[in-house]
């Protein structure tokens, strides 16, 4: 028997399943916090399943102080005003409800307030020294999976660009999954983050950092998305697609944070840095042609991959990558996402740019494919 390579495996505590954010309060005392950073955004704090984690907090006598502005693509400027408001209020512990912003921005928070350093200066991997104070996130998307990995996400607002934050550090201590809290998530949120589901999931199989274990989340993860997403996009009451959404996101989560990325996220870093637009959509639209430009460097885990999402496993081997991308079309148009980077405000003179900072983001590393700028930029033109 072959020995495998050996590859760590990082995850916090999980719990999934009906009613776990009601865990929240719990689980903070547990972790010794009396005092918590609240991490959401006002649509959040909107929502009526929000009663449940605001009493288990009560039913424990843990203070809460709410920090709320938290934009889409969080910034570096709102990373460091929740530091000013967590260091004044005397917090102890942070919980961030909410989507990948709310989340990303609750792992910065965490990772100055006992590094000392400013969150610009985390840029990279593996730069965070200290531990965190005690983490425990609620998701309310079925989609960036922050909960559970080691990423952040800051928008530099003097670069204009997404700085990826990747270390062992900002792990969350405890991820809450409860798919009750995606109850409320409209159309479009649900078509963006889904898509950024299958492109975790993707891009984590044909990593050059894949293992034995984020092949099976990252294998499955595609599975429930193909079975799921185009039921939740049907009917967005559906209990069963939402739940199996609610799992996929987790399980590419798992998957990625493990295996790290590829071209479509450093691609995608590079448009909601510089023109600020929404992530999944920029992940869903970049797919079918990062996948085109990557087939050649592992044709048989891309054919692994199209046959979960449809395509017959006995496709002659000459017509498998036109199969693959023609099953990746037809989900962009269920999901309304088979439109261009033009669409969406884009412009031919911003790809140079673009392929400059995608060609330094640290999700380039581990693409099956290397990538000059010149590749970036052809792949850029042809998402047009």
């Amino acid at each position: 028997m072959a020995y495998l390579p050996i590859r760590r495996f990082i995850m916090p505590e999980v719990h999934f399943g009906p009613n776990s954010r009601a865990l929240a309060g719990v689980q903070l005392q547990r972790l010794g916090v009396s005092r918590v950073l609240l991490v959401t955004d006002r649509g959040v704090m909107s929502q009526p399943w929000m009663d449940a984690i605001h009493r288990s907090l009560k039913a424990v006598n843990i203070q809460s102080v709410l920090y709320a502005d938290v934009s889409p693509n969080p910034r570096d400027t709102e990373v460091r005003r929740g530091v000013i408001r967590y260091l004044r209020e005397g917090c102890d512990g942070i919980l961030a409800v909410g989507g990948g912003s709310p989340m990303d921005c609750a792992k910065a928070i965490g990772a100055m307030v006992t590094n000392n350093r400013d969150v610009l200066e985390f840029r990279g991997i593996d730069l965070i020294e200290r531990s965190l104070p005690p983490m425990v996130f609620v998701p309310t998307t079925a989609g960036t999976a922050s909960e559970v990995s080691q990423f952040s996400i800051i928008l530099d607002t003097q670069e204009k660009v997404k700085i990826a934050i990747v270390s062992r550090q900002i792990v969350p201590d405890v991820a809450l999954v409860d798919a009750e809290t995606t109850v409320t998530v409209d159309a479009q949120l649900v078509a963006a983050t889904g898509m950024d589901v299958l492109v975790h999931a993707v891009e984590a199989y044909v990593s050059t950092s894949n293992s034995v274990m984020t092949d099976l989340q990252a294998l499955d993860a595609v599975r429930l998305v193909a079975a799921n997403l185009p039921a939740r996009m049907r009917d967005l009451a559906n209990e069963d697609a939402r739940n199996g959404m609610m799992l996929a996101s987790m399980e590419a989560g798992f998957a990625f944070s493990n295996a790290i990325l590829g071209a479509v996220h450093a691609m995608a870093h590079s448009l909601g840095g510089l023109l600020d637009l929404p992530h999944g959509e920029c992940n869903a639209i970049l797919l079918p042609h990062v996948v085109n430009f990557n087939y050649d460097a592992e044709p048989e885990r891309y054919d692994q991959l199209g046959v979960l999402l449809g395509v017959p496993a006995d496709t002659a081997p000459e017509c498998r990558r036109a199969a693959l991308l023609e099953a990746i079309r037809t989900m962009q148009h269920v999901v309304g996402m088979d439109h261009g980077l033009s669409s969406v405000g884009v412009k031919a003179g911003d790809i140079p740019q673009l392929a400059r900072k995608a060609r330094e983001d640290p999700c380039i590393l581990t693409n099956p494919k290397a990538c000059t700028e010149e590749d970036l930029e052809g792949i850029f033109l042809a998402a047009m």
